[in-house]
């Protein structure tokens, strides 16, 4: 475990290496009081949240990650929430706002696994219909794939 200064936040990085190629695939950051695992692959970040609940002030942290991959050469996420059992209003909120965020700047942000007590949650709130969701990591990567073609094709 080692300590970086990653643009202007300090994280604790877990790093696993591929024994094929220098850089680091998936590494796992501890975001003040937020876990995440980031596996990144071609066309996309596989953003794993390691946490059972999100409660709001983890908010802007999750804000600040999410936005810094819009940056980063590969621009597509996809969320995984398969640990989560709980959410606060606030954090679906700012989901929602950060996928629009993505779509706006033309990348892809999916989210996946939702377990049924945060998906009930998210239902209620009105905010299920707004969120680009799959119930698998693959589906997501699936729909990522799709949209990228999308837009090649578009443009």
């Amino acid at each position: 475990m080692k300590s970086q200064f990653f643009k202007g936040v300090t994280y604790q990085i877990f790093t696993l290496f591929n024994i094929f190629e220098p850089n680091p695939l998936i590494f796992f950051l501890e975001i003040r009081n937020m876990k995440v695992k980031i596996d990144t692959k071609e066309k996309m970040h596989v953003i794993s949240v390691e946490e059972e609940k999100l409660a709001a002030n983890m908010t802007e942290d999750l804000r600040k990650t999410l936005l810094k991959f819009l940056d980063e050469p590969v621009k597509n996420v996809v969320v995984n929430f398969a640990q989560v059992e709980e959410m606060d209003g606030e954090v679906a909120d700012i989901l929602v706002s950060l996928q629009q965020a993505f779509y706006d700047a033309g990348h892809s942000m999916v989210f996946c696994n939702f377990q049924a007590p945060v998906e009930k949650f998210l239902d209620d709130k009105e905010l299920l219909e707004l969120m680009n969701f799959t119930p698998t990591e693959s589906e997501a990567g699936d729909i990522v794939q799709m949209e990228e073609i999308e837009r090649e094709l578009l443009l």
